[in-house]
């Protein structure tokens, strides 16, 4: 059996995390606006970091889960949730 607390700690961790992904990409109308600029590069780099760390965690739940959580949401596709994480990390 999972920690409850714990899962909701994560949750809430990744919560705030998409939040700063949606704060830092305010302004960003299309891809030219993140590598025209050294800002928009920075701003590229911290949301890649909070997709990651996103994914990670999602990772982790359904491991911590016994894969018995996530499924539960069949309508969101945690396969590319949790596969963007290795996209941005390995490639």
């Amino acid at each position: 059996m999972y920690d409850r607390n714990l899962l909701i700690a994560k949750l809430k961790q990744i919560e705030e995390a998409l939040e700063r992904i949606h704060r830092r990409s305010d302004g960003i109308d299309s891809h030219d606006a993140f590598l025209d600029t050294p800002e928009g590069l920075d701003k590229l780099d911290a949301i890649c970091m909070m997709l990651i760390a996103v994914g990670e965690s999602f990772k982790k739940i359904d491991i911590e889960t016994k894969g018995k959580l996530l499924p539960q949401y069949n309508e969101i596709d945690w396969k590319g949730v949790k596969g963007v994480r290795d996209v941005l990390s390995h490639n």
